[in-house]
């Protein structure tokens, strides 16, 4: 074809621009003329009556600050449990209708509990960055799907492919403060080993302000969504010791009298109504009074370490709203600081415990035990937890706590906002009925922005949420939120135009019961929460007509929002498990490098026997280092060297530790190192025999009593060649690298 034939065709592009040419860039997303920074914030297993600014006995001078120069809402809803609060937070919808109907570790195969949110439910995070934002993420998620969060993915639905463009943080619903399970988008970091003054929520605080001046030196005109979630208060509640000290003796009345002395500081406040009756305190709970002295002493030391951690994550919060203003964006931010994801967590049962691993192995520590270890609760040594008393004691004035869903004590927390263009009433109260799921409309008519009928080409699920910004000038305007159900482990409410229908708990959260009652054996209870704030009276017997046509609402919700079929109690695990990277696999091949393999992505020992191999080339026969461990110092397995000799270590959630030592040191040399495990029978915990072997060659055994009956570990991962977070054995420090020739490490089921 000839070049003259060719230019006079058709869509052929002209050798030289022409006149009528106007070459053009693609258009990138813009934010509204003046739109406003968000940064929203969540704390962690924090009740309605645990901070200063609803009332509650631990000072929360930046969540104060926040509600004097914005409004204070009184009547905020949750759903009683982590992810699911969190995806309803990011996305505006019901959590079950976004597959979060439990937290993830729980998942089960129905549409409204699987875990996975939506392609058609985009988060905030990626409205916003569509819309010219920058979005970032520090701190907890916990939305990540657990047979995702391995180091191959799929990333699917970690934060940086729902939105956020930065985060560092960690995907489970906890991680140890002092050595924590972090990731710097896809990536995992280590947080410094060798400075005793690390603690993440400071290294959040700090990452985020870093991630600030980065922002506005760079593109100042930029505007920001910042979406911030504390380590604290969950389990394990670590705060710096200077920390802790400030709250020497302020707990010793008890949590009987703290809930009525919080109760008055809340009608002072004028955060709860003048005639608010403090609930009873459940039978399951024990009155202050009856306790020992050591239980008091323990209880006590407890509540003080708790304190500290939210104190101290409060403080850290301060530091990034201080930034804020000092660079002069404070006042051009929206910030939402929702104080707590659910009610405060009673997992630590009636004494506490110095490892949550031991609740979920259903087990617990006596005060005797505790008492031994006072002075080290907070410290890196313990992965502790308050007792249930502290729980009931830090919602008040409500009923229950976290998990409970049927009833505000589980699902009604502490919310400020602040933004001063738009809030007149600094320092107001706001009563109106409002839920998680209402921050995202929120948002969006603050900035102006539509909720978008489709996001990368989905069409997206209509929002659950209504804007909130009519409370902004209109204190005593109806709520516009008239219907909410709750549902979480089979506790269900609903609430309707002033009134609240909600079934009896059949069983606390720190128990595992075998035997709960069917749905429909449940006992409802019925509030008139618009006259009846705290739902001290159950007028149930007086109004059984409201009643019937509330628990018909609710279950016409349930089937509109994917509640079905609703699943008892926390041991139930009906259809097909979830999927599972490691499922039909008997034989896990590692090389070095491999490090923090999450509880998701690495072979499960629990309940079973197997070998570990490992082929190495040791220089010296005084050889040191890890070839494999699995967990930390709240639960798991090691096989290392140590000065030459073969050890392998299980850690049984630190209660107990068995070591097996090799009879003599390995020679210089290549050599095939293994520790074999056997169970002595199929009982759950059972015993077992180990023996280790050098070349094939016994070379010592030893008798594990008890071995850990539901899970080694489900917070810390799986390394090989060196470890990391918290060591395993005491006998080294973390990373104890192994310095010689590893080629791989093998761990084989029998």
């Amino acid at each position: 074809m000839t070049a003259s034939s060719s230019s006079a065709r058709t869509g052929v592009t002209r050798r030289e621009p022409g006149n009528s040419d106007a070459p053009e860039w693609p258009a990138l997303p813009a934010a509204p003329a003046e739109a406003p920074n968000v940064v929203v914030i969540m704390t962690d297993d924090v009740g309605y009556g645990a901070s200063s600014t609803f009332g509650g006995p631990v000072p929360t001078p930046t969540l104060d600050a926040l509600a004097d120069r914005g409004l204070r809402y009184t009547q905020f809803h949750t759903t009683a449990m982590c992810s699911p609060t969190r995806a309803a937070l990011m996305t505006g919808r019901n959590h079950h209708r976004v597959g979060a109907g439990r937290v993830t570790e729980m998942a089960l195969a129905y549409d409204g509990y699987t875990s996975v949110i939506p392609d058609s439910a985009a988060t905030i995070a990626e409205i916003l960055r569509s819309n010219g934002y920058s979005t970032a993420h520090f701190g907890k998620y916990h939305n990540v799907p657990v047979y995702e969060t391995g180091p191959a993915g799929p990333f699917d639905h970690w934060p940086t492919n729902m939105g956020f463009e930065h985060f560092y943080g960690f995907l489970g619903g906890s991680t140890n403060n002092w050595a924590p399970a972090l990731h710097l988008n896809t990536t995992t970091v280590e947080p410094p080993t060798d400075d005793p003054s690390y603690h993440i929520e400071k290294d959040l605080a700090d990452k985020a302000i870093a991630w600030i001046r980065r922002l506005k030196s760079v593109a100042p005109a930029t505007p920001f969504f910042l979406q911030y979630a504390t380590a604290a208060c969950h389990a394990p509640h670590h705060a710096p010791p200077e920390w802790i000290s400030r709250f020497s003796g302020r707990f010793d009345r008890g949590w009987d009298a703290v809930r009525e002395e919080t109760l008055s500081r809340q009608k002072d406040l004028g955060v709860v109504p003048a005639g608010t009756r403090l609930t009873e305190r459940p039978a399951q709970i024990p009155a202050w009074d009856s306790l020992s002295a050591d239980h008091k002493t323990v209880a006590t030391r407890m509540m003080e370490v708790y304190a500290a951690s939210l104190a101290y994550a409060d403080a850290q919060i301060g530091r990034v709203l201080d930034e804020l203003e000092r660079i002069g964006e404070l006042d051009n931010t929206l910030v939402i600081y929702i104080q707590g994801d659910n009610g405060a967590s009673p997992e630590g049962g009636a004494n506490g415990l110095l490892n949550e691993m031991t609740y979920v192995n259903r087990m617990e520590d006596s005060i005797e035990t505790l008492l031994e270890h006072l002075d080290e609760l907070g410290g890196p040594l313990h992965y502790n937890h308050f007792p249930a008393g502290w729980a009931h004691a830090t919602d008040s004035p409500f009923q229950w706590f976290k998990m409970v869903a049927s009833h505000f004590g589980g699902t009604r927390n502490g919310m400020a906002l602040s933004l001063p263009a738009r809030i007149a009433d600094a320092g107001g109260v706001r009563t109106q009925f409002h839920h998680v799921i209402d921050i995202v409309p929120t948002i969006l008519d603050v900035i102006g922005i539509d909720a978008p009928a489709v996001v990368r080409g989905v069409p997206q699920v209509p929002m659950d949420g209504v804007p909130m910004t009519y409370t902004f000038d209109g204190p005593e305007q109806p709520s516009t939120r008239t219907t909410q159900y709750f549902e979480l482990m089979g506790n269900l409410a609903i609430y309707h135009d002033g009134w609240v229908a909600a079934t009896t708990p059949t069983e606390m959260p720190w128990e595992y019961s075998a035997d709960i009652p069917s749905i429909d054996d449940r006992q409802w209870e019925l509030y008139h929460v618009a006259e009846d704030y705290s739902q001290s009276r159950d007028l149930a017997a007086m109004h059984p007509d409201r009643l019937r046509s509330l628990v018909d609402l609710f279950w016409a919700e349930a089937e509109d929002n994917h509640v079905l079929p609703i699943i008892s109690g926390k041991a139930s695990r009906p259809g097909p498990p979830k999927p599972n990277p490691t499922e039909g696999r008997t034989i896990f091949t590692y090389y070095p490098g491999t490090t923090r393999v999450p509880p998701g992505a690495a072979p499960d020992i629990t309940n079973r026997s197997f070998t570990i191999t490992a082929d190495v080339v040791v220089d010296s026969g005084r050889t040191n280092g890890i070839l494999l461990s699995q967990g930390g110092r709240f639960g798991g397995h090691a096989l290392y060297f140590l000065d030459g000799r073969i050890v392998y270590h299980y850690n049984l959630l630190g209660r107990e530790r068995y070591v097996v030592v090799s009879d003599s040191a390995v020679a210089a040399g290549k050599h095939i190192i293994s520790a074999g495990l056997e169970l002595h029978d199929a009982d759950r915990g059972s015993g077992a025999t180990v023996t280790l072997l050098c070349d094939g060659i016994p070379v010592g055994n030893g008798n594990i009593d008890h071995t850990a009956p539901w899970r080694v570990n489900y917070i810390e991962g799986l390394n090989v060649g060196q470890d990391t977070g918290s060591p395993v054995s005491e006998d080294y420090r973390v990373p104890f690298a192994f310095p010689d020739t590893l080629n791989s490490v093998t761990l084989e089921f029998s």
